[in-house]
């Protein structure tokens, strides 16, 4: 039987050329999650055309999604969250006088040098099965949003 004077000097030695040894019970991690970093300076939100808009009260999110009347519950932080209406040319006769109630969600906050941009959209309306057929085609999950360039 070996002593746990031998066991130590045998186990620095592996070490010590380079072997690992496995943790039976496997990783370990200590300490708190890690936060997101805090972003520093305005946030924005680029429309369609490249512009950058901060709570906008409507954007052209694409050439077929178009959110308006937008209320922002959260803003800034990794997500922004507002609700609104929903239109786009798939909707042409029913949105010009009675758009869809939507909730519109940015994320991918991304930091620029003294700016961050969202980098996503989800357009989620309030009822989807009373939008037109035309809307079967158009995109309204994990839109990509541009970034101007800095």
């Amino acid at each position: 039987m070996l002593s746990p004077l031998r066991v130590s000097v045998a186990f620095a030695a592996v070490l010590a050329l380079g072997g690992c040894v496995a943790e039976p019970r496997g990783l370990y991690v200590e300490g708190p999650a890690l936060q997101p970093s805090r972003v520093a300076g305005p946030v924005y939100i680029a429309d369609a055309a490249g512009v950058a808009l901060q709570q906008p009260t409507s954007a052209q999110l694409t050439e077929y999604v178009v959110v308006s009347q937008l209320s922002w519950r959260d803003w800034g932080g990794p997500t922004a969250r507002a609700t609104g209406k929903l239109g786009g040319p798939w909707c042409r006769s029913r949105c010009s006088d009675d758009p869809y109630d939507a909730t519109l969600t940015l994320s991918g906050l991304e930091q620029q040098e003294r700016m961050a941009y969202y980098r996503r959209a989800t357009v989620e309306p309030k009822k989807p099965e009373s939008l037109p057929a035309a809307a079967v085609n158009v995109q309204f999950q994990g839109i990509r949003l541009s970034i101007p360039d800095v």
